[in-house]
């Protein structure tokens, strides 16, 4: 029998697109009365239930993780029961396999006889089985007896006989297709397919709903999020400090806090899964989209966090192995920054992030945060009009990023923020919070210009009177933009992709440094 794909990769589709998969070559015949049986989790659904679950579980019932240790301790099948009636998965979401799904509807069409057999809880299969309506019946672990590898066999084959097809995905199921008819597989994993191989066994049928795997950790680590620790160069700038030691600092802080990042964005994806299949944009993720296992997320976390910790806290050491002799005040410090800002996202991603205004403070804080971390690696200290600008300015950017989100809500016709405590009737309001913001900040920056002090560091700086109408340019015109629902992401990010925006930065960044003695260097040239 020759191996065919349904659903290659040229053809995939996103798992809750509504849309048939298309299908790359013929769909294969199965004889009536041959019993079709369908794994679920890595199967039909690509993620696993269980751990879906659990995660629904971590965001919902938090106090509830106490009892796992209680509940492992009786069993496998005891525990997938506990899991099942502790949280209610939702079935319309799930990431499903397209093409094997698309597959199953034309079978269920044709009369075939579909059975979900799986090792997930009846709870959940059964609630699976009710929305797809594709099913003659549900053999799944009861509580007592976990449904898996043999266990599963032993079931199938009292059941059917001889006379049944099974799909599967993972190497517990290896026995199954081995004895089975037409054996089919979905996103095998290399395990399965080794075992397959070894036993002379070929899948008649691959359905395939994976994009690439690299293209989406890179994705699920946000890379370009990155772009926001700059901030962390911010103190060096502006102090007109550029010793090779304080860039050096600089330079593996912003890892750090890019590692730490990325991190903290995975456990935001993980803890908002369900939230996240339901929404237009999100569900693409890949965590979401079950292009990525929640358990490779976790060890990914695990494994960020760890080297952005150690960086932290061989800062010191490093800055003078790789710069010479350029010792911190405080070599620890922004090891605590760090920290800081690592409880101050899981916290946000737990609590605040739903909590009205709370969320929007305490995002903008973060971005200070990443200021004070940056002076802490360099030896540099901020002065309190840097400090005070940063608080309104990134205020006013972290209501953009929630009126933005409130506006394209109003644009689907709904009334509610899902999960953040708004709603559409606030959007006036928040406009009203975020202009203000915004506008106290550049009365910061004016007073700043006419402080004394400034002469120290700029030997013209009435030139800086220059940036306050591009600064006002630029957000005006990021306030017009989300007025108009044209701001679909982070406004920093988005800064760094707009043309106009780019301009206006470099068209700063020339008026400081006329401002700093540049324009000395520049009529000398003439």
């Amino acid at each position: 029998m020759n191996e065919q794909e349904i659903g290659a990769s040229s053809h995939r589709t996103s798992p809750t697109d509504s849309t048939p998969a298309a299908t790359g070559s013929p769909q294969p015949s199965l004889p009536l009365g041959l019993a079709l049986c369908v794994d679920l989790d890595g199967t039909l659904v690509k993620s696993d239930t269980l751990v879906d679950s659990l995660l629904v579980m971590a965001r919902q019932q938090p106090a509830s993780l106490l009892s796992l240790p209680g509940w492992l301790l009786q069993g496998k099948a005891a525990f997938k029961r506990h899991i099942s009636q502790a949280v209610t998965l939702d079935a319309e979401h799930l990431p499903y396999n397209r093409p094997l799904l698309e597959w199953l509807r034309t079978q269920h069409s044709a009369g075939h006889g579909i059975y979900l057999a799986t090792a997930s809880d009846s709870a959940i299969a059964e609630r699976i089985a009710a929305y797809l309506g594709i099913f003659a019946g549900v053999i799944a672990s009861d509580g007592a007896n976990n449904l898996s590898g043999e266990g599963k066999l032993a079931v199938l084959r009292e059941k059917f006989g001889e006379r049944f097809c099974y799909i599967g995905n993972a190497r517990p199921d290896a026995e199954i297709l081995v004895a089975c008819q037409s054996p089919m597989v979905a996103n095998p994993h290399r395990a399965l397919q080794t075992r397959l191989k070894t036993s002379g066994t070929i899948a008649t049928t691959s359905f395939y709903d994976r994009g690439h795997i690299l293209k989406n950790w890179i994705k699920a680590l946000r890379l370009h999020q990155w772009a926001k620790n700059t901030l962390l160069f911010v103190p060096l700038f502006l102090a007109h400090r550029w010793a090779a030691g304080a860039f050096t600092g600089a330079g593996i802080a912003f890892i750090s806090f890019g590692l730490c990042a990325s991190a903290t964005y995975i456990i935001n994806d993980l803890l908002d899964l369900e939230a996240d299949r339901r929404h237009p944009s999100k569900r693409r993720r890949p965590f979401a989209a079950g292009e990525l296992s929640a358990i490779s997320g976790i060890a990914a976390v695990i494994l960020l966090l760890s080297v952005s910790v150690a960086l932290a806290i061989f800062l010191q050491p490093l800055i003078l192995r790789l710069a010479g002799n350029y010792p911190l005040r405080l070599p620890h410090a922004f090891l605590g920054w760090l920290v800081l800002y690592m409880v101050s996202t899981l916290v946000y991603s737990l609590y605040f992030k739903r909590k009205l205004l709370l969320d929007v403070f305490l995002l903008s804080g973060l971005y200070t945060v990443r200021i004070l971390a940056g002076s802490a690696a360099t030896n540099v200290p901020i002065s309190t009009w840097l400090a005070g600008f940063s608080v309104f300015f990134f205020l006013s950017l972290a209501f953009v990023k929630r009126f933005s989100e409130l506006e394209s809500v109003r644009e689907r016709g709904s009334a509610l923020s899902t999960g953040r405590g708004y709603l559409v009737s606030d959007l006036e309001q928040l406009r009203a919070f975020g202009t203000g913001a915004a506008y106290a900040g550049v009365i910061i920056m004016v007073l700043y210009i006419r402080d004394p002090d400034t002469r120290l560091l700029y030997g013209h700086p009435y030139l800086l009177w220059l940036v306050i109408p591009v600064l006002l340019l630029w957000l005006s015109q990021v306030w017009m933009r989300a007025s108009r629902g044209e701001m679909h992401d982070d406004p920093v990010v988005w800064a760094l992709t707009d043309k106009r925006s780019l301009f206006l930065g470099l068209l700063m960044a020339i008026v400081i440094w006329l401002a700093a003695g540049g324009i000395d260097h520049f009529t000398r040239l003439f």
